[in-house]
């Protein structure tokens, strides 16, 4: 196997990636989640991006690394813009497609305050 260079990206800036490109958020909401300002959220972003796309294009390993950190939550909470129906889906199961109940592909997510 090749022994590849690796490139560190820190668990922020997998977390920021997580909010804004998995599941969506603005910098706005991504900012929140995280506890940070809208304009530091959008820095951390930025470099996020910037070392995936160093990896994918120069043929890095990522190393996903830095910090002592909790997962405050296991769950989160969708609801249905068109029947307003309500529910919780597992962390880490990426974002619903449609809901569950009226299969309206309008769905977002509530944020904790």
């Amino acid at each position: 196997m090749l022994e590849l260079e690796e490139i560190r990206l820190t668990i922020d800036e997998r977390e920021a990636l997580r909010l804004a490109d998995l599941e969506g958020l603005s910098h706005e909401d991504g900012g929140q989640m995280m506890g940070v300002s809208r304009a530091t959220f959008g820095r951390i972003i930025e470099q996020a991006r910037k070392i995936v796309a160093d990896a994918l294009i120069n043929g890095k390993a990522i190393n996903i690394e830095g910090g002592n950190y909790e997962i405050s939550c296991t769950e989160r909470l969708f609801v249905c813009e068109n029947c307003e129906y309500e529910w919780h889906e597992d962390l880490g199961t990426g974002r619903p497609r449609a809901c569950p109940s009226c299969r309206h592909s309008g769905v977002h997510r509530v944020l904790s305050k």
